[in-house]
């Protein structure tokens, strides 16, 4: 019975220790919708408005946003709300029609 409870505070321990560790600088790719640069300083402000963006870069060309974040503080998941909140589609989250709807005209992307 000794030996049992041993063993299973063992493996206890191992996968406790196993757990995913939540990167300092972690590197993100991530899809947004918009046209212009308007667009790419609206995407990169509300990006750095979430606390843990280290770093946001957003190509109009390509529509990618490449991230730093700190996944301890945030996740990529909280900047695309964020930059949903400023009418911008992404990949997982999109805007809401009233928040797309107060984008300047040239900053309104086809929508999908």
């Amino acid at each position: 019975m000794k030996y049992l409870i041993i063993v299973l505070m063992s493996i206890f321990a191992i996968s406790a220790h196993a757990q995913e560790k939540k990167n300092k600088n972690a590197k993100h790719e991530v899809e947004v919708k918009g046209n212009c640069e308007m667009c790419k300083k609206r995407i990169e402000k509300s990006s750095y408005g979430v606390k843990g963006v280290k770093s946001a870069d957003w190509n109009v060309d390509s529509k990618q946003l490449s991230l730093i974040i700190d996944e301890r503080k945030t996740s990529v998941e909280e900047v695309e709300n964020a930059i949903a909140k400023a009418g911008h589609d992404t990949k997982d989250v999109k805007a809401t029609e009233e928040n797309y709807s107060n984008l300047h005209g040239c900053c309104r992307y086809d929508r999908e």
